[in-house]
C-alpha cells in the first residue's frame, strides 16, 4: 500500500520551517541580496533549529532525521529565499555529509558536533576554474612528504568556504598518478586557518547574492596525513557520492523556489486587475497557472520518491539525477511564467519574483549541469556502451 501522507513529524517540520522562513528570512531576504550580505545571524537562526546534521545520529551532535525531512527543510527555505537555503543545503549535503559518510571516528569527532550546532561551517573543495563538469580534471596537487600532506592549487565557486565561521575545508587532490596517466584523487581535511591557506569571499552575482560563495588558494599548505579522508585514491568515488545527495539538496531548492514564485503569481494575479477583471480570471493565465501548479506537484513527488529510496538504503543515484533535473527546469518555467504574469512590475526588484528568477539559474549548473544529470540517466538506462 502506497501512503503519500507525511509523518505527523516531518508535517510539523514543515509547519516550523515555514514559519521561521516568513518571520525571520522574508523580511531581511531582499536587503542581504542587495548587499551581498551572508548573514551570520540568520545562520545561527538555523543552527539553533537544528537544521544543521539533520540526517546525522545524535552521538555526533546531529538530528537524526530521514532524508525526507531533510529536503521538506530546505524546500520550504527555498520557497522564501534561495540564499538561506543554500547556506543550509550546502552545509549539510557538502560539508557535513564526506565527513560523516567517509571520515574515521577521529575526524567524525573532532568536527561533527562543531558543524552540527552551527558553531562552524564546512566547505567540499571540488570545483576549480578549469575543472568544472570534468570533475577528474583536478589540478590541485597533494605530496605526501615526511607525514604531511604539501597541497598547491586552488579552488573556485565553493560555498560556504569563506565565512567568519568557516573551518574546515574537504580538498578534492591530485594525490599520485595511476595506470595510463590517470590522475589518483584523494580527499584531505584542511582547516581554513592552516597557514597557507586563503580565503577570497566572490562578489558580482547574479544569484544567490547572499550566499556565501569564496575562492580558494593552497599554497605549500601542510597538514597531517592523518588528514586523508577514507583511503588513498578514494577522492573520485566520494565526491560522486557527496553530489548524488547533493543533488536532493539541489532539486528541494528548485521545488521550494518553484513553489515559492508560483504563491507570488498566484497572489498577485487575483490582485491585479484589468479590463475590470483580475488577471488570474483570463483564461490564458488562468492555464499557466494551472500548469505551473501540476509540474510543481510532479516535481515533489519524484524528489520525495527519491529522498524514500535513500532511506531505504536503496540505490537512488539515478532517481536524484532525475529530480535534480525536472526541479531545476520545473523551477525556470515556474518562474518564468510568474515574471510573465506581474508583467513589467517582474522585472523590478522591489518585486520578490525577481529575485527568484536570477536565483533559478544556478539550479541548471551548481553540482552537476542538466546536461550531465541527462549524461547520468542516460547511463543508468544503458544508452552509452
Amino acid at each position: 500500500m502506497i501512503n503519500y501522507d507525511l509523518a505527523e513529524e516531518q508535517q510539523i517540520l514543515r509547519n516550523s520551517i515555514r514559519e521561521f522562513a516568513e518571520n525571520e528570512v522574508r523580511p531581511v531576504a531582499e536587503e542581504l541580496d542587495e548587499k551581498e550580505e551572508f548573514s551570520l545571524e540568520l545562520t545561527k537562526k538555523m543552527a539553533g533549529m537544528g537544521l544543521f546534521g539533520m540526517f546525522i545520529p545524535e552521538e555526533y551532535g546531529g538530528s537524526g532525521m530521514d532524508y525526507i525531512s531533510y529536503v521538506i527543510a530546505i524546500e520550504e527555505l527555498a520557497r522564501v529565499d534561495g540564499s538561506t537555503a543554500a547556506t543550509a543545503a550546502a552545509g549539510n549535503s557538502l560539508g557535513i555529509g564526506p565527513i560523516y559518510y567517509f571520515g574515521n571516528e577521529q575526524q567524525k569527532r573532532e568536527w561533527l558536533p562543531g558543524l552540527c550546532s552551527g558553531e562552524t561551517l564546512a566547505s567540499f573543495g571540488l570545483t576549480e576554474p578549469n575543472a568544472g563538469s570534468d570533475a577528474g580534471a583536478t589540478q590541485t596537487a597533494a605530496d605526501l612528504k615526511n607525514g604531511e600532506w604539501v597541497i598547491n592549487g586552488s579552488k573556485i565557486f565553493i560555498t560556504n568556504s569563506a565565512t567568519p565561521i568557516s573551518a574546515i575545508i574537504i580538498v578534492q587532490c591530485r594525490t599520485g598518478t595511476l595506470d595510463k596517466g590517470k590522475s589518483e584523487l584523494s580527499c584531505i581535511l584542511v582547516p581554513n586557518e592552516t597557514e597557507g591557506v586563503t580565503a577570497k569571499e566572490m562578489h558580482g552575482k547574479m544569484m544567490w547574492r547572499s550566499s556565501n560563495t569564496g575562492e580558494l588558494y593552497f599554497e605549500d599548505v601542510c597538514v597531517p596525513e592523518k588528514n586523508l579522508l577514507g583511503k588513498r585514491g578514494g577522492g573520485f568515488k566520494q565526491m560522486l557520492s557527496t553530489l548524488d545527495r547533493g543533488r536532493l539538496s539541489i532539486a528541494a531548492m528548485g521545488l521550494g523556489g518553484a513553489q515559492g514564485a508560483f504563491e507570488l503569481a498566484l497572489k498577485y494575479s487575483k490582485e491585479r486587475k484589468q479590463f475590470n477583471r483580475t488577471i488570474c480570471s483570463f483564461q490564458v493565465n488562468a492555464f499557466k497557472l494551472a500548469d505551473m501548479a501540476t509540474e510543481i506537484e510532479a516535481a515533489r513527488n519524484l524528489l520525495y520518491k527519491a529522498a524514500w529510496l535513500c532511506d531505504q538504503g536503496r540505490p537512488f543515484g539515478r532517481e536524484a539525477a532525475m529530480a535534480k533535473l525536472y526541479c531545476s527546469e520545473v523551477m525556470r518555467r515556474v518562474v518564468n511564467e510568474a515574471v510573465q504574469i506581474h508583467g513589467g512590475y517582474g522585472l523590478m526588484r522591489e518585486y520578490q519574483v525577481e529575485r527568484f528568477f536570477r536565483d533559478q539559474k544556478l539550479l541548471d549548473i551548481g553540482e552537476g549541469t542538466s546536461e550531465i544529470q541527462r549524461i547520468v540517466i542516460a547511463r543508468e538506462l544503458g544508452c552509452f556502451e
